[in-house]
């Protein structure tokens, strides 16, 4: 039974799954590059906890608790203790691959390697490693303590002890696990993003503002949240990468990005990370 859970980064995503993790009973270890993303992934953790105490959902003491089964480290080499490990760095091809190369050396033989990628196929993660069987994609969604779905993405070689493991540590994490087949943005991000690209086609035409926009979707269409507003709280930039993987992996214009998303992720437009993006922060 898996007792360590390794997290390799500590962003907005990583610090979540740590987090669910460690409320949930397991041992986590939290990987990053700098001391100073896991400084900023902690915080995040302690004000999302903070937030679960104010509203009476968790006590003081399993507060302590769980920021208690958290370790951090900018040591890779730390994942060889843990019993499952999920990849949740930014939505760079390469990147993912290099991290998953350097997991299958370090992790113990039948150790699982998931991705929270939310559009790159697993398919091709597993291929960079020694033990595609045990490599799975393990897609939550933001933010993770609060959001119930976790997608769960069989590669070509992923075998069905590895899919049955990793669907019983989402219920363990109190996640709802849906399976969604190795294509491109697999189920979620192949509808939500073409919507989200429409939405600011719409803005990028003239056609309504951004309020305007946002408004329609959740006043006619009971959306809790507008689709520019939604894309800020992504980040412009992981839009932009999911729509160039469902471009490139199916090759229709359909997928095409909208030129102004490209240009505000080139004016460091990201959305609420940095203060700025369809909407001001």
């Amino acid at each position: 039974m898996i007792q360590k859970i390794g997290v390799v980064g500590a962003g907005q995503m990583g610090a979540g799954i740590a987090q669910v993790a460690a409320m949930n009973g397991l041992s986590v270890i939290m990987n990053d590059i700098e001391n100073a993303f896991l400084d900023r992934g902690m915080k995040s953790i302690e004000k999302s906890l903070s937030s679960l105490l104010r509203k009476d959902r968790i006590s003081e003491d399993e507060k302590k608790a769980a920021l208690g089964r958290i370790q951090t480290t900018i040591e890779i080499s730390a994942m060889e203790n843990a019993d499952f490990v999920v990849e949740a760095v930014i939505e760079n091809e390469a990147l993912k691959l290099d991290i998953f190369k350097q997991l299958d050396e370090i992790c113990t033989p039948g150790c699982i390697l998931a991705s929270n990628t939310s559009s790159i196929p697993i398919t091709r993660i597993a291929a960079a490693t020694k033990r595609p069987p045990e490599v799975i994609g393990m897609h939550f969604m933001n933010p993770v303590p609060i959001m119930k779905l976790v997608e769960i993405i069989r590669g070509l070689a992923t075998s069905e002890e590895t899919f049955e493991t990793t669907k019983d540590l989402a219920v363990r994490l109190k996640k709802v696990p849906v399976a969604a087949n190795d294509f491109p943005g697999f189920i979620s991000n192949r509808i939500l993003l073409p919507m989200i690209n429409e939405a600011i086609f719409a803005l990028y035409e003239g056609v309504g503002t951004a309020e305007a926009i946002d408004s329609v979707m959740k006043l006619g269409m009971n959306h809790p949240m507008g689709p520019l507003a939604l894309a800020d709280l992504i980040g412009l930039d992981t839009c932009l990468s999911i729509l160039e993987v469902l471009h490139n992996g199916f090759g229709d214009s359909k997928y095409r990005p909208c030129p102004l998303l490209k240009k505000y992720v080139d004016a460091g437009y990201l959305g609420r990370k940095t203060g700025r993006g369809f909407h001001i922060y």
